[in-house]
Order: structure tokens, then sequence, then C-alpha cells
């Protein structure tokens, strides 16, 4: 069974909700192929294998959501997630990305989702090693002595070795390394050496990325172990030493397997832009070959196949794939037949009105109006925005996409820069700490009206 948080279609609906403001029905497509994936894991037949993903083809202008529905459904699972561009990839023979790069990547992803996993469940038994560690190099342990020495205790003077002496002062020094007494002494420890080995190495002819990838891993396993020392505060060491000893307590064959077979399970690719490799001129011109021989990569990993990484073999059959295109000047259908046949489940995301754009600015939990509130209290300086402002701001942004070129949200983005750049120069030079700035409908007007009665809009166009 794959580790996918278990939420049902209305759950992820729910979360997508939170960050995606618009696009019911794609929510809902992502929302049910997420859990059909963990009903498949349930199946108990040999129907189990037979059963494949529904993958998604999204359609709509920039800025829509189409990437930020995909993202946030890969948070939501807890799936190994990667997003790559169509047009990076070309047919076998011509300069650009192997298509087998993006499972190569998802693979990568997976592997670093699974360790970070393993390094929680072994946290506590490596924060004891680091506790130790630090002691050491604080109060170095003492050989075994016989020793006696005269000690105030609490019913009088009682002799206690040199072993019972440096036992007690370790207990105290352990108890401030807990309550972070000691975290800005320095003390000098040892820690491995990053960066490889060093070696440059030249592929070429019949060598790919993975054989290349794997005799790299190989020369720098037969070379030494090099430890370096460095002087640094306890809480920076305890920092280090923990990534490090947590890192020595996993199995790394098990994080592979386990990668593996989530990544097989429970992975899922972006494939953005792909209407920029749909042949929307003339067949036999010399761009579309080259656009449907992508295709024509990118079909058998999409159908399901074997593909070789650094970690071992991957089955691509039960990955799902969401592709997205704003499809301006080609169409769905100019896309090879088999391809098409490979995203059954398509979805038209809708164009944002000026009423999603206010909602966008002040409803998601990463809403644009709540990171500048934050940005600016980072340097004590409050600032609010009237809702009169907020509705302005919005107006605008749907204005500018209209008459000059419609980015979607991104647009939001642009106008907001304009707007409180000149604070963020100002902060804190000119305007101190404690500051209060409240964004008037007055003020959005005045810094970005003029950005739409120029006709030349050019340099403000992100």
């Amino acid at each position: 069974m794959i580790e996918d948080k278990y939420l049902t279609p209305r759950q992820i609906v729910a979360e997508l909700d939170k960050y995606i403001i618009g696009q019911k029905e794609a929510k809902r497509n992502v929302a049910i192929a997420l859990r059909n994936r963990w009903r498949r894991m349930n199946v108990n037949s040999e129907m189990k294998s037979e059963i494949v993903p529904n993958n998604i083809l999204m359609i709509g202008s920039t800025g829509v959501g189409k990437t930020e529905i995909a993202r946030r459904l890969a948070k939501a699972a807890d799936a190994p997630f990667t997003k790559v561009e169509a047009s990076k990839f070309t047919e076998v023979g011509y300069v650009g990305r192997d298509v087998e790069s993006m499972v190569r990547d998802l693979v990568e992803h997976s592997v670093n989702l699974v360790k970070n996993q393993k390094k929680e469940q072994v946290q506590e038994k490596a924060q004891a090693i680091v506790e130790n560690i630090l002691l050491d190099a604080l109060i170095p342990p003492l050989k075994t002595s016989t020793t006696t020495t005269t000690a105030e205790s609490g019913n009088g003077d009682t002799p206690l070795s040199d072993n019972e002496l440096n036992e007690r002062t370790r207990k105290k020094f352990r108890e401030k390394i807990r309550k972070g007494e000691l975290d800005d002494r320095k003390i000098e420890i040892n820690i491995k050496a990053s960066g490889g080995s060093g070696i440059g190495m030249v592929g070429g002819g019949m060598m790919d990325e993975v054989s290349m990838m794997n005799l790299q891993e190989m020369i720098n396993g037969m070379l030494p172990k090099k430890n370096k020392k460095r002087k640094v505060t306890i809480g920076e060491a305890r920092k280090i030493l923990l990534e490090e000893e947590a890192g020595k307590l996993i199995d790394m064959d098990e994080v592979k397997e386990e990668a593996i077979r989530k990544a097989e399970n429970a992975g899922i690719i972006f494939i953005d832009e792909i209407d920029k490799i749909a042949s929307g001129t003339k067949k036999g011109e010399g761009p579309d070959v080259s656009r449907e021989g992508v295709q024509r990569d990118l079909l058998p990993i999409i159908e399901g196949s074997t593909v070789n990484t650094k970690y071992g073999v991957i089955n691509t059959d039960h990955i799902l794939f969401i592709a997205a295109g704003a499809f301006h000047s080609a169409k769905p259908s100019d896309l090879i037949p088999e391809l098409q046949g490979r995203f059954p489940i398509r979805v038209e995301l809708e164009n944002l009105t000026k009423e999603d754009f206010f909602r966008i600015l002040i409803e998601p939990k990463n809403a644009l109006s709540k990171q500048y509130e934050a940005l600016f209290e980072a340097e004590e300086v409050e600032l609010k925005f009237q809702k009169e402002a907020l509705h302005e701001i919005a107006d605008m942004a749907f204005q500018i996409n209209t008459e000059v070129e419609n980015i979607g949200a991104r647009r939001l983005h642009t106008v907001m820069s304009q707007l409180l750049n000149e604070f963020l120069y100002d902060v804190p030079d000119v305007i101190g700490p404690n500051a209060k700035l409240v964004v008037t409908k007055k003020m959005v007007y005045e810094k970005i009206a003029g950005l739409i009665k120029d006709k030349d809009l050019s340099r403000y166009i992100l």
C-alpha cells in the first residue's frame, strides 16, 4: 500500500481551495485521479496491475493555476513530484534533454522525500548521539581511574574518584547543552569534507547519463573518505552533526527500494507547455518533424516502460502524468493520436475575472497581500490594505491583462511590485521601525493609473 495521505476527493479539493481560487472542474478531476491511485493499491484481485491512471490534459491560458494545481496536489498527497517543460525535449539525435530525464528527476525527488522521512524517524536517536559528541568535545571522558578526590556533597565531605567527578561535571554540562545555554560557545568538530572527488568526466559515444553517474559514484566510493576540522558554535555544530548522524542511521538500500516503489505508485509528472510540441503548422515543415519526434519520444514513457536510474530500474506504468498548455496557436487535436489517447481526461480552465483577482489577493494562505505584509513586518513596519484598494488593484491588473497581454494572476505581481517598490526601498532608512503604512484606493490609482494610460507598457510587463 502506498503511503499517501488518504484524503477523499472532497478533502483534496478543500486542500486545493486553500491556495487556488476557482477552477472547480480541474480540481475535481485531479482529486478523483489522486484518490483512484489509493483505490488501485487497495484492489485485492489481479485487476490491480491492470488499472492504469487517468492522465489529465489541462487546457488554459497562462497564469490561471495549471501548475499550482499540480504542485499543490503533490504536496497534499505527500507524493514525489517533478515539473518539466515539453519544449526542452527534442527527438533523439538533436540537441536537447533526454525525455527519460524527467523520470530520473522524479526518482531523485522520491529518494529525498523518503530519506527525510527516515531521518525524522531516527531524529531522537541522532540527537542523543550528537549530544554525546558535543559533550565529549567540551568535557572529554576520563579513562578508568582509581584516584579519589575529596569533594563536597550533601552529607559532608565524601571521597570521589576522578571518574565520578568527571561524570558529575558532564551531567551538569549535558543539562546546559539541552537548555541551549552553551549554544554560542565555540568548539572544534570533525565533519565529512564536502564535495566530490574533484575528478572531471567527459561523456560521449554510447555512454548515457545513468552510466556516467554510476561510474562517478563508483570512483567516489573507491576514494578514501576525508574528514576536516571546523571551529563552530555549539548551535551550528548541533545542526551539522544532526544531519550527518541521522544519515548514518538510515539504511540507504532500504531508502532506494522504498523511493522507487513510491515513485512508481504515487509519482506525479507535470509536463508543461505541451502545446509547444503540437504541430500547429502544415505537415512536412522542419519544426513539425522535431515536434512530432518529441511526442513519439514521450509516448513510451507515458504508455508505460522501464527506465534506468542510478537508484535502480523504475516502471512508469502507474505514474500519473498531468500535461498542460495554453493551446493558443495549436489545438489538442494537433498532438499525435497515440499521445492524445494517453490523456483521456481533458479539463479546460477558465480565464480569471476581476472578482477572482480580488479573491486571489486576500483568500489563499499564501495571498500576495499577506506576503507583502510579512515582508514589511520583518522590518517592524505595519502594512495594511484597505478593501477598496485591493478592489482597485484587481481592476487594474484585469484591465492591463485585457489591453496588453493576458498573463493571468501573474499580472498581480507586476501591479503590486509597482505599487510598493518605492516603500520597500525607503524601509528602514526613511520609513523607520514601528511605522504604519495604509494602502488606499487613491494611492493605488495614483501609482498605477499611468501604466494603463501609457500606450507603451513594455517596461512594466513581466
